[in-house]
Formats: C-alpha cells, sequence, structure tokens
C-alpha cells in the first residue's frame, strides 16, 4: 500500500531516506488523480521494499506542495538523495512511472 506522506513526515520519510521514492501529489476532487491512484497502488506493491512509494494530499499538506512548485496535479516527483531526480505532470501509463523509477533506483 502507499505511503501517506505530509508535512510532518515528509523531511524524515523523503528527504532523509537512502532509497529513491515517489511521491504522488493529489487531490480528492481531481479526476485524474484518481485515475492514477490504481497504478501508484501496484508500484507500491510492485517496489515494496526497494523504492518508496507514496502520496501527498495536497488540500491537507500545503507546505510540501509549495515547497515543491506543485501547481498542476497529478504531479509524480522522484526523490533521491534528498534531491529531485525527475518529474512527471499528469495522468500517464503504469510504463512511463515503471521506466523512470527504473532509470532511478
Amino acid at each position: 500500500m502507499a505511503l501517506e506522506f505530509t508535512d510532518a513526515n515528509f523531511q524524515t520519510e523523503v528527504l532523509d531516506s537512502d532509497k529513491l521514492t515517489v511521491i504522488d501529489f493529489w487531490a480528492e476532487w481531481c479526476g485524474p488523480c484518481r485515475a492514477i491512484s490504481p497504478i501508484i497502488e501496484e508500484l507500491s506493491k510492485d517496489y515494496e521494499g526497494k523504492v518508496n512509494i507514496g502520496k501527498v494530499n495536497v488540500d491537507h499538506n500545503p507546505q510540501v506542495s509549495i515547497d515543491y512548485g506543485i501547481t498542476s496535479i497529478p504531479a509524480i516527483l522522484f526523490i533521491k538523495g534528498g534531491k529531485v531526480v525527475d518529474k512527471q505532470v499528469g495522468a500517464v501509463p503504469k510504463a512511463v512511472l515503471d521506466k523512470k523509477i527504473q532509470a532511478n533506483i
């Protein structure tokens, strides 16, 4: 199951992690976000123990969203070693996200 990242745990769960972390910035009212949600869940199972995969609800966690300049959702950030190594804006097929994960593990 995808992790839940928040303003409170982002530093420890994402920035301090030694693993690649994939973060889906989403909101309940966003149709494309709901479309990509099952893909995020599948990826979290596929990469369990290897990659941290989770979600940030932009309505409940405005600080992280502001810090990373999230203006369109869904926005998926790939963070490793505390730095953004890749980004995907908009709903895309699983294969696109899978390729980005493979390139950054």
